[in-house]
Formats: C-alpha cells, structure tokens, sequence
C-alpha cells in the first residue's frame, strides 16, 4: 500500500553474510503492511544467502533480489540499491543493513511525520531497549545521550531535528535523491552513511530522529578507544580493512563538509593514538598510505585486504 499521501514506499535491504538476521528482517517487513516492495542487494554473499533468497523471491509477492558479482561493501550496497528504488518508481525509500529489526510499528511512526525530507527511527540494543546502540549528540552542544529516557526528555513534538543516524531504518524521500544523487559507492564501507547526511544537510534537507519509532539492533559495546588521558576517543578497530576505509573516508569526509582545520586534527589524532595510546608503527603506515588515497582521490584501495 501507498501512504496517506499516495507516495509508493519501497525497503531497501543491503547484506552480507549474515542470513540469519537477514531471514528475520526480511520476516518482519514482510508484515508490514506500509512497505509496497522490498529490495535486497546481496554483496555477493558467501553463506547460502544467495540461494535461499532465490526461493524467497519466488514465495514473497513483493521482494526482489539482486545478487552482486563481487562485495561492493555497504557503500556500492546501498548506492545501487537506491538507485533501483527511485529508478523503479519509490516516492519514499526506506533504507537499512541486514543486522537491524524495525519495530512493527516503526514505519507507520516515521510516516506519521510527513515534513521531513530524511529522517529515521532510534536504534536500540535488542537486548536492552531502554539504551541507544548508537548515541545521540544532541544539536546546538556537546551533549551525548545513551538512554531512552534522556532522548524523550530532549525530545520536541517528538522529534530530535537536526540528527539522524543514517541506513539503519531511515526514510528518503526521492525529491532529496533526485537533488543530491547516490551515496559514495567508492567509500566501500564506513563514512558513506555520514557523507550522505552531511550532503543532505548541506542542500537544506530537513531531517530528525523520530523518537518513538525503533530499530532493535545488536549491540556494538562502546563506541571509540579512550585516548589522550580519557580526554576523547578514537574509532580503533582490529581489522585493516576498517581501519583503511576509516581513516581515508573520515580525511576525505572532514576536508570536504569541516574544513582542513578539522582534516589535520584527525591526521594528529591518528599519529597520537598509534604512537601513544596503541603503539603500532605499522597502522601509521597504513593510515598514511589510506589518508594519502582519500586526498589524491585514488579510490578500491580496500581490495587488497578482500582479495589478498
């Protein structure tokens, strides 16, 4: 069905390798009754994904598949997969990873607010609602919010303008694409999601947080290393190939919509981190040679840690 205002709704869904979650998402869409399609891009998946949305396709009337011939991470993900809906005639898309569950009534809550060009739900620990999985820093201050209660207290007409987390249950509305164009499919993974929103807010675009529309989601633990004597904290991560797209896409994010200011206090913070907090001269190297990709615009470099 269309909403109140006749606008066709499409989801959708970007994974990989995560059928499991993928099968109960897929499960709770199929329920509501907002949705008019549901498209999966499947980043050429290696665990059975593929099959078994090949028969999923075939039972659902209104789930479509498209299977990708190399893993184009969340970035390429969500990039082809909007382009699909718009080009296949969405007026509103609703866009989410494979790892989140909306709320039954999670879309007809968005819905209920029709002024808003890009705007989405509260992502919550599935395993304890009351706590953000992804906290809020609230507009116009430094104040971050982690709980429930603290994101209703600083709620207006139950809203939080200005703040969206994006492609965790968020609506666009074709207007925005048609103004903005697709996400950076070159990003691969990591800061494709904020560059959206920044790109977005950039071009006027009117965006919140609903605050009694959730996403149940699993938890992430806590976001970012402590480091300059608990000061501040940065995103560390074990893996290389998140480290890569990190540290080239957060440059490249920082330079374009803050200013070099920004760009070079990320790059102290960098070299701080990898020589005092966690000592690794190996991660300066790799920080440089991906922050040196970002500036010079030499994009896929990432492939070297997928495909050895």
């Amino acid at each position: 069905m269309t909403d109140a205002d006749g606008r066709r709704i499409v989801a959708v869904v970007v994974t990989y390798n995560r059928l499991t979650l993928l099968q109960r998402l897929l499960e709770r869409l199929e329920a509501i009754s907002e949705v008019d399609e549901v498209l999966v891009v499947d980043n050429a998946s290696t665990d059975g994904t593929g099959d078994w949305l090949s028969g999923f396709e075939a039972r659902s009337s209104r789930t479509s598949t498209t299977v990708k011939a190399t893993n184009s991470g969340g970035a390429g993900g969500f990039h082809d997969g909007l382009e699909w809906a718009v080009g296949g005639g969405a007026d509103l898309v609703w866009l989410m990873d494979d790892d989140g569950v909306p709320e039954p009534d999670c879309l007809a809550r968005l819905l209920e607010h029709q002024d808003l060009d890009f705007w989405g739900p509260v992502v919550v620990d599935e395993k304890a609602p009351e706590r953000l999985v992804f906290p809020i820093r609230l507009p116009g201050g430094t104040r971050t919010v982690r709980d429930m209660a603290d994101v209703r207290a600083a709620a207006t007409d139950g809203l939080i303008r200005d703040v969206v987390i994006p492609f965790n249950g968020v609506l666009v509305t074709r207007d925005l694409v048609e103004r903005i164009g697709l996400p950076r499919a070159e990003f691969f993974i990591w800061g494709d999601d904020v560059e959206y929103l920044w790109r977005a807010k950039e071009a006027g675009a009117r965006t919140a947080t609903v605050v009694d529309a959730a996403v149940h989601h699993p938890s992430v633990g806590d976001l970012g290393t402590p480091m300059m004597f608990g000061r501040t904290t940065y995103n560390h991560s074990p893996s290389d190939l998140k480290h890569y797209c990190m540290a080239r896409n957060n440059l490249v994010n920082l330079r374009r919509y803050n200013g070099w200011a920004y760009a070079f206090a990320f790059v102290a913070k960098t070299a701080w981190f990898y020589t005092f907090t966690k000592p690794r001269p190996g991660r300066l190297w790799l920080s440089a040679r991906a922050m040196t990709a970002g500036l010079l615009g030499r994009w896929g470099g990432e492939r070297r840690f997928i495909d050895g």
